[in-house]
């Protein structure tokens, strides 16, 4: 059971930073179109489908599953686990902050620029780039 679980951990955090890799790059993109254009609609309900659709049933997923392997693998002990864990919750707040940021432009209340957007996409790399290691490596 313990392999089924972690298998469909792994798809959920996929799907999850698939998510949080592409909403920012919507916002770029928002950030051009004109208020009550188009493709300022066409804009709002994507990163709402995305959101709602895949990004937030995704972290659900990831948290459940990934608390049933801790539990069960005992890896709550683990150095590297409290790590994980730390910055897992920073993942989860700026998935917070990107559902904010999805609420500001579905009401057109972006105060934000292209490049304040260009450089927030990079967090969630730096994430999961840490994250990976640590779960790979497990370095302490």
């Amino acid at each position: 059971m313990y392999e089924w679980v972690k298998a469909f951990h792994v798809i959920a955090v996929i799907s999850w930073m698939a998510g949080m890799l592409y909403l920012p790059r919507l916002f770029v993109y928002h950030c051009d179109a004109e208020i009550g254009s188009r493709q300022s609609e066409t804009f709002k309900v994507m990163e709402r489908r995305l959101l709602k659709g895949i990004i937030n049933p995704a972290m659900i997923l990831t948290w459940l599953l990934g608390l049933y392997l801790v539990w069960a693998g005992h890896w709550y002990l683990a150095g590297w686990f409290h790590a994980k864990l730390f910055l897992v919750l920073v993942m989860s707040g700026v998935h917070g902050f990107f559902t904010g940021r999805v609420r500001d432009f579905a009401n057109d209340r972006n105060t934000r620029s292209q490049k304040f957007y260009r450089i927030l996409n990079e967090i969630p790399t730096l994430i999961m780039v840490a994250v990976v290691i640590l779960v790979i490596v497990k370095p302490f």
